[in-house]
């Protein structure tokens, strides 16, 4: 079946009609449960006042959204403006030396913050891996690496490295935690890059300008050093066309968002409902789906904001940021699954696509997906919860490439062969349907808690079962149809369909001999195509 198989208009529209519905039921649930508990003992410590002009509480449950846009907004503001205004001023003045401002500008930056201990602590990281990458040794950089990350991860390195933060304040063990994990996977990359150099090495000086960029620097989203060197070293800087318009549409969209995201949590409290497992138990099938579904798309909106609003800082400096990553709502494959696409690009250029080539051969991705999921395990920070996600996402990359192999087998071609290319695309949208479910569950484990994946699909597949499940299935079914339709109409922009070849004109001296011409002989359209269409 092809990207670009049709359905009837009548029932896209359709799906579009019970998909909305849905998620009008869904939220009004959600709502209904929020507004009744707004007072609830165990909502005191995460659903506190909210705006004066709405009179409700608030949700105010995760900490790295109220971190970034609410209490420590006016710090994270001037220090990326100040990025901003030196960065300006350098590229009018001195574009040459841009990226040795950035390097500066980083360092002052983290020193203020941290201490100079701190950055003693990240010079120490940066020159071990400088180290051991002038002996061009790919698997003792990646080992050296991995070994320098696990130091973060486990007792008693953590404490002992921590100790070197000066000062006691909220945002201390963020900070430390994130500038250390990302410090390590930009100096791997760098590492792994100088292996791939056959002409010399790159100097350390390139890797300190890489890795104290400051928009960066503590939150990421990590940008491969190959990528960095060629886009933060370029002479030219001119812009393309309506480029600043864009960049700055681009800001007030993320602006709108943050503005619509904190109206939501004072409605609908999605983030403190899901840790009262005593009233979870009282909700209806409805509440607790529309739960687990929310909680994913929120984390993606999340990601979205806060690297869009980083990439933002990044494009003004003339680089070309890893892009948000793809919506939920938008996923009913393993293999595009990811919150942060720096990850994930980092991920695949040096552990997934090494090892998996082509992700053809079933014994090579196993190997590929066991080794991309033990570095996300370390990134993540080994224990249960991360143990039995990393086992069920490795499992699902693994089966859908089973699937496809088992599919592509006889009779199973034959019999999708024989049938039309809309009714090959509806049998697909159903074994969709359940690859979709299973990706909210694996990965409302991390998101949430393993007692709340427990309930959604006790509830789901259990107790719900057949009427919540099969309505659920449903609905979902719907949603895939409306983002297959969404592809088919990207492909047809990304790659129309030739136009058929125009008819020789007839020649008008001969009428009697072109009358004579067979039919045969005429151009026949392509039959495939024609079904297609």
């Amino acid at each position: 079946m092809g990207i670009k198989a049709a359905l009837p208009k009548y029932e896209i529209y359709f799906y579009n009609t019970v998909l909305c519905l849905a998620m009008f039921w869904a939220t009004s649930w959600i709502f209904e449960v929020s507004s009744s508990n707004a007072n609830r003992k165990t909502f005191k410590t995460s659903v506190k006042p909210g705006w004066y002009y709405f009179g409700r509480r608030m949700d105010t449950a995760d900490f790295e959204w109220m971190m970034w846009f609410s209490t420590f907004r006016e710090h994270i503001l001037f220090a990326l403006s100040g990025h901003v205004l030196f960065a300006k001023i350098c590229s009018m003045l001195a574009p040459q030396y841009r990226s040795l401002v950035y390097l500066v500008y980083g360092l002052l930056a983290v020193w203020t913050s941290m201490g100079w201990t701190y950055v003693t602590l990240i010079l120490s990281h940066c020159i071990l891996l400088y180290s051991i990458s002038l002996v061009k040794i790919r698997w003792l950089c990646f080992a050296t690496g991995l070994c320098t990350l696990a130091t973060f991860k486990c007792e008693p390195f953590v404490s002992w490295q921590a100790g070197f933060v000066e000062g006691d304040f909220e945002l201390r063990h963020i900070l430390f935690y994130g500038g250390c994990g990302f410090t390590i996977m930009r100096c791997m990359s760098f590492a792994l890059e100088n292996c791939e150099r056959k002409d010399g090495n790159y100097s350390i000086l390139e890797l300190l300008k890489y890795n104290f960029y400051l928009p960066f620097f503590y939150f990421g989203p990590i940008m491969t050093f190959d990528k960095f060197y060629v886009q933060a070293n370029k002479s030219d800087l001119t812009r393309k066309e309506r480029e600043l318009w864009n960049i700055s549409l681009q800001s007030l969209i993320h602006f709108g968002i943050i503005i619509v995201v904190d109206v939501l949590f004072h409605f609908m409290y999605i983030l403190t409902i899901p840790t009262d497992m005593k009233l979870l138990k009282h909700l209806s099938d409805w509440a607790i789906v529309g739960l687990a579904y929310f909680n994913l798309v929120y984390d993606w909106v999340k990601a979205a904001v806060m690297f869009g609003v980083i990439n933002t800082v990044s494009r003004l400096d003339h680089l070309d940021p890893p892009k948000p990553p793809k919506c939920i709502t938008m996923l009913y494959v393993f293999a595009e699954t990811h919150f942060d696409r720096g990850i994930n690009d980092w991920l695949c250029k040096y552990v997934y696509d090494y090892l998996g080539g082509k992700h053809e051969n079933v014994v090579e991705e196993l190997v590929a997906t066991l080794c991309t999921f033990g570095v996300t395990m370390l990134w993540l920070g080994p224990c249960e919860v991360v143990l039995i996600w990393a086992f069920f996402n490795c499992f699902g990359l693994n089966f859908e490439l089973w699937a496809a192999k088992l599919f592509s087998m006889e009779p199973f071609t034959s019999f999708e062969t024989a049938m039309s290319e809309a009714m090959s695309r509806r049998i697909r949208g159903i074994f969709n349907t359940f690859n979709f479910w299973c990706i909210v569950l694996f990965n409302i484990l991390a998101l949430n808690s393993l007692d709340f994946a427990k309930l959604v699909a006790k509830r789901l597949l259990l107790k719900g079962f057949p009427i919540t499940t099969i309505i659920v299935m449903f609905v979902t079914y719907c949603l895939i149809q409306v983002i297959k339709e969404r592809e088919r109409r990207q492909a047809l922009i990304d790659d129309p369909d030739p136009l058929p070849p125009a008819p020789p004109p007839a020649a008008a001296s001969s009428p009697t001999i072109s009358a004579a011409v067979p039919a045969a002989t005429q151009p026949v359209a392509d039959p495939s195509k024609e079904k297609a269409e």
